[in-house]
């Protein structure tokens, strides 16, 4: 089966949110998986999609790319932080650097402030994923826009490993968007920003320097404590917010 058929195939076995099983998922993921890290990752389990929210294993992600394609661009850095409703635990956090294959464009460059002199001694992406797949093992991931990490990392991981890479997520952007929906917002007129900073600012949390991976980790994480504060149940099942 080649590359192209394998992510087809992953592809169609994720079921909409509201039939979600990631352990059968995992449990079958890591029948197919090739040997080696990615198939330890899966053959270690999620947990039950009915644990509380409350008990529930975080794990705040933020990526740093060449641009916004994942088929084409690549990551450069990445932080983690891991987190429960009420304490996020600094001192666990992870942060890499990873060198691209091609040459960083000015318009990236712009927006991260990561330069070519600071990746110049980086490892590549393949030298360093296998141990940020164990810092994801077992963890319900936090972001803010799954379609950035999530389909980042799963490109990575077929290029690397020659298989997708999933994991259940919480995303901050799209339950902030359920926020906004609902009709108390609609006498505010036109729906406010779903960008993080613009999201943290609805809750007052601090303001901090936008596109750093492990600074933008932090600030999922505490936008997401906030939402959970505020608007979610924590003795509610993972099943009824991870995607």
């Amino acid at each position: 089966m080649n590359k192209a058929t394998t992510k087809t195939a992953c592809v169609k076995k994720i079921p909409p949110k509201n039939q979600q099983d990631w352990q059968a998922m995992y449990a079958d993921w890591a029948k197919e998986a090739p040997e080696g890290p990615l198939k330890r990752f899966y053959e270690a389990g999620m947990i039950a999609a009915q644990i509380p929210l409350k008990d529930t294993p975080l794990l705040a992600l933020d990526l740093e790319t060449t641009g916004l394609e994942p088929s084409q661009d690549e990551i450069i850095s990445l932080g983690l932080i891991p987190l429960n409703h009420q304490t996020i635990r600094c001192q666990g956090a992870k942060y890499w650097m990873a060198k691209p294959e091609r040459s960083l464009n000015a318009e990236s460059v712009t927006i991260h402030e990561i330069t070519h002199t600071e990746l110049a001694e980086a490892p590549r992406l393949e030298a360093i994923l296998d141990d940020i797949l164990e810092a994801l093992t077992q963890q319900v991931v936090v972001v803010h826009c799954v379609s950035i990490e999530r389909q980042f990392l799963l490109e990575a991981s077929m290029k690397i490993y020659g298989y997708p890479l999933y994991f259940p997520v919480l995303d901050t952007m799209d339950i902030e968007r359920q926020v906004m929906h609902r009709p108390w917002w609609k006498r505010f007129g036109q729906p406010p920003s779903l960008r993080l900073d613009a999201c943290r600012q609805r809750y007052k949390l601090p303001r901090y320097k936008a596109h750093h991976a492990l600074t933008d980790a932090l600030s999922s994480a505490e936008l997401l404590q906030a939402q959970m504060a505020y608007h979610m149940d924590l003795d509610a099942d993972i099943a009824s917010y991870w995607v």
